[in-house]
């Protein structure tokens, strides 16, 4: 018989070995860094509104609503904050903030 080179069963075990301690230790963090990334991405978009909402002001010279802003093409939609959870709103200054969404 040949003398062939290749992996024994032994050390392709350890090689399983090895990528499933990787993987045990890296998806708990991945997961607890997506809330994190969530909220970023909440305040990216309340302060993107902020902007919208000056400009409207500077505009218009009147505080405006999420509908004025669409209406008037200042914004695309309101689909709230990316991470599903929070509602953008706009008071009667004109100060953006971000509220969690209640359930009927």
């Amino acid at each position: 018989m040949k003398n062939e080179k290749g992996f024994t069963l032994v050390e392709m075990m350890i090689v399983m070995l090895v990528i499933s301690v990787l993987l045990i230790v890296t998806i708990p963090n991945v997961a607890k860094h997506n809330t994190n990334i969530n909220n970023k991405g909440c305040e990216a978009y309340v302060k993107m509104v902020q902007a919208q909402v000056q400009s409207y002001i500077i505009d218009k010279n009147k505080v405006p609503t999420m509908a004025n802003l669409i209406s008037e093409e200042y914004l695309i939609e309101d689909k709230g904050c990316p991470n599903g959870t929070q509602n953008v709103l706009i008071d009667s200054e004109g100060k953006v903030t971000a509220e969690a969404k209640t359930t009927p």
